[in-house]
């Protein structure tokens, strides 16, 4: 599985969503650069970009892995751990799974209810279009259109930048392979039901049509030491839409787990 490291001192892993890479999640680079002191391993997937598939079939056996990468990278050293949406779910199964190197937990639009058809989502809603947007991503258009819901030149450039060539270098016949096994085999919060008292952050867009706010929001009590919030004016692609808002609770995330509460 391909990592790409920078910067040193308590591990974080961060894992992106399906069928993108890990460029997606370079964004938050500045507020870990900001934070000091932690040393960033961003993970392709099996199927993104330079992570073969190889036989994996099945989002458990995705999850199996990246446990072990994790061991592989980290050893017996505690370490957080960042997920956006499909890498959201991953990151809570690693989460429980390991739970006693586990220094805290953030998911970002995670995916909390893997059926489509059994989310609770808001109905498609977007609030902005921006027309400049068209010249810029060009045949990319209707793949940025698919989730965004507040358009944006610079959110435009940033999808061309850091999503764009994950969509173009993901396996789709793996993806589609694991994709028709796309739940884990236990919720984590329900094959582990004592509750994860590590630092957490779980952000939500109140216009994310694909993952929604609510099937995060009734997890809650399982994270006593969780911050939730549901963004207003943020989609799927919240990370990007509400950057700032993002930034200042991800940097409020990594102070708590610093100081272990």
């Amino acid at each position: 599985m391909f990592a790409y490291e920078i910067g040193s001192g308590t591990p974080v892993v961060l894992l992106h969503g399906f069928g993108l890479d890990h460029q997606s999640l370079l964004p938050l680079e500045p507020i870990f650069e900001k934070s000091l002191g932690w040393r960033r391993i961003y993970l392709d997937l099996p199927g993104a970009t330079q992570s073969a598939a190889g036989g994996i079939t099945s989002s458990q056996r995705i999850a199996d892995a990246v446990v072990e990468e994790i061991s592989a990278h980290v050893g017996d050293e505690p370490f957080a751990v960042l997920g956006n949406s499909f890498g959201g779910m991953i990151a809570r199964y690693v989460a429980h799974s390991s739970r006693s190197r586990v220094l805290g937990l953030a998911t970002i639009a995670g995916v909390f209810v893997a059926p489509h058809a059994e989310r609770i989502v808001p109905s498609r809603k977007v609030l902005h279009h921006e027309p400049e947007v068209v010249s810029i991503l060009g045949t990319a258009l209707e793949q940025y259109r698919e989730d965004a819901v507040v358009e944006s030149v610079s959110d435009a450039r940033a999808f061309l930048q850091y999503v764009l060539p994950g969509v173009v270098g993901a396996d789709d016949t793996a993806l589609e392979r694991i994709a028709r096994s796309y739940s884990l085999e236990h919720e984590p919060e329900d094959r582990h039901p004592e509750p994860f008292t590590q630092p957490t952050l779980l952000i939500t867009g109140r216009q994310d049509d694909v993952v929604g706010y609510a099937d995060a929001w009734d997890r809650l009590e399982h994270y006593p030491s969780a911050s939730f919030a549901a963004l207003d004016g943020a989609g799927h692609n919240l990370l990007f839409e509400r950057s700032a808002l993002c930034a200042f609770l991800i940097e409020d995330w990594l102070a708590r787990v610093r100081r272990g509460y």
